[in-house]
């Protein structure tokens, strides 16, 4: 065999090695045949801008794929490789980026991600260049946030630092955890935290479940009994969550199907998944077109304005697989800065859930470089749920009026969709410009800062024919509840069969309640029982809770 054809069926091979190890890591998932129907808009992915200008060079390591490519945004350098962080404003303007990082010269390559190092680095804009300020400590996936007293707290997985301002002293801790009765989904690992009203704070972790904790470094606490996740194939990792000044969002990734999914909540615990992509590969471009196709977008995380609407994501991003990237070669990782439309400031100004002839009338806010009476194109506006104008449906402009810097538009009374149940209307259009245009706002017949009654198992004793049972009721919301039922329920063959129930007395925000309670129903010694708590009260966040459990040994 001569050379030449040798070395082309050689360089065949490699390809079609590097094709099935690319498949091994990817699988492509089929997306409904509904999102065809999704307008501009629908999916957060489409509030993706292109990055600002920057240096633009190609002499620096890469694959073709990501060359040129701007080497001033986000943190990039020979020296290390970087990963995933969150960035923090200071007082002064500057912003802060604590990522974390290991020496490109480790001998395993992009695997010594357990033994990174997380850095405080710092620019004087929020897209980079970044430049190590500090080393905080060893950690990996750090996220960063501020308690309610000013201190801040640094996560990274299995430990925290606190200080007490940007500049440190940092000192290393634990968070504890509650699992209240509760299976821990998927370990507690890649956590992402959002400070409630009150100051406590709600976190996600990489499972899917959700916990409170009263302080940000009291006991994290959980309150699901499942994932929040969609119900859909996928192999979940790094939520991200936040608080803007209408409802809770968070963004989860399927790292084997490359695709991410944007979820929204009004209380942080039950949660509705929007349709279409949050992210997929692609959302890296520039204004000329030109794109940074990084082949893996990873650890999203949220820069927020000071309405807590999302104004840019920062992910960690490389060049190739994970296992390609060796010891002091081309490829490698960084931590890169997506700019983001935040939205516009829109309120309801109806009183009430609107009759069936009621037209419906929004007030758009003025914003630095947005003049509402002048910005907009009308007739493209469309206002109601989410699922009518994500469908490009929804209820029309009937007529405008100037309110000082603002605008009032009043809306048909057809079209919009809406109902009891919907806590978000979505107002959707374009610009004059062509500019994607869009917003969200609270509605008057839904409370937002409600309580969260979540119960423990019983507490089961046997007695003279009877059963007892002692249930501690807790209430992890950030409002008092009023009072409400519970009722306790077990599977038999024939369907679920309600054994026994009681009121339960309102709950201060954070306070506890036991209920004592009897049941006639035989519960057999060393047998297994699966079990149901609901508590009945409409005003309240609560969901069934379901066990097994043997009450006698």
């Amino acid at each position: 065999m001569n050379k030449a054809l040798y070395t082309a069926i050689a360089s065949i091979g490699l390809c079609l090695s590097g094709i099935a190890t690319v498949s091994a890591q990817v699988t492509e998932r089929p997306r409904p045949a509904s999102w065809k129907q999704l307008v501009k808009g629908a999916a957060f992915k489409d509030r993706f801008l292109p990055m600002p200008k920057g240096v633009l060079s190609s002499q620096v390591w890469g694959g073709s794929n990501v060359l040129p490519r701007y080497i001033d945004n986000g943190i990039e350098d020979a020296e290390r490789s970087y990963w995933g962080g969150n960035i923090l404003e200071g007082t002064d303007g500057s912003y802060h980026l604590f990522v974390c990082g290991w020496p490109e010269s480790s001998p395993k390559g992009h695997a010594q991600w357990p033994h990174s190092i997380v850095y405080r680095t710092t620019s004087k804009n929020r897209f980079g260049p970044y430049i190590i300020k500090d080393t905080i400590g060893s950690g990996h996936n750090p996220e960063v946030f501020r308690l309610q007293d000013g201190r801040l707290v640094l996560y990274c997985i299995d430990k925290n630092y606190v200080a007490t301002s940007l500049n440190g002293p940092w000192k290393e801790g634990k968070f504890e955890f509650d699992p209240r009765d509760r299976p821990i989904i998927e370990g507690l690992s890649n956590l992402s935290f959002a400070q409630r009203p009150d100051g406590s704070y709600l976190m996600v972790c990489r499972g899917g479940g959700i916990w409170v904790s009263q302080t940000g470094l009291s006991t994290y606490r959980q309150i699901s009994n499942k994932r929040v996740y969609p119900d859909v194939a996928g192999e979940f990792e790094d939520p991200v969550i936040w608080k803007d000044h209408v409802q809770y969002n968070m963004i989860v990734n399927d790292w084997l199907g490359r695709i991410a999914y944007y979820l929204r909540s009004k209380d942080g615990v039950n949660w509705i998944t929007d349709p279409g992509e949050a992210y997929v590969p692609g959302v890296a471009f520039h204004e000329d077109g030109r794109l940074e196709d990084w082949f893996k977008f990873e650890r999203i995380k949220i820069l927020q304005d000071s309405y807590g609407r999302a104004i840019q994501a920062n992910f960690a991003v490389i060049d190739t697989l994970k296992k390609e990237d060796k010891a002091n070669d081309r490829h490698s990782s960084k931590n890169i800065s997506i700019p983001l439309n935040p939205g516009v400031l829109i309120t309801l100004l109806n009183k009430q859930f609107p009759g069936s002839n009621e037209t419906i009338q929004i007030r758009l806010t003025a914003e630095p470089g947005f003049d509402p009476q002048q910005d907009l194109d009308i007739e493209s506006l469309r206002f109601g749920s989410s699922e009518q104008v994500n469908n490009g449906k929804g209820a029309r402009v009937v007529s405008t009026q100037k309110q000082g810097k603002d605008l009032l538009l009043r809306f048909s009374a057809e079209g919009h969709g809406l109902s009891a149940e919907e806590f978000a209307p979505k107002l959707l259009g374009k610009y004059r410009s062509g500019k994607l245009l869009f917003g969200y706002t609270r509605v008057p017949w839904v409370k937002y800062d409600a309580a969260i009654l979540s119960a423990l198992r019983p507490a089961f004793k046997a007695g003279a024919g009877q059963t007892s049972l002692q249930i501690v009721v807790e209430n992890l919301g950030i409002a008092p509840s009023v009072e409400s039922r519970l009722t306790v329920w077990v599977k038999t063959p024939e369907g679920k069969k309600e054994i026994a129930g009681g009121r339960v007395p309102p709950i201060v925000a954070y306070g506890k309640h036991i209920l004592d309670l009897t049941t006639s129903y035989q519960l057999e010694k060393g047998t297994a029982y699966a079990f149901i708590i609901e508590i009945n009260d409409p005003t309240t966040t609560s969901s069934g809770f379901g066990f097994s459990t043997i009450p006698f040994n």
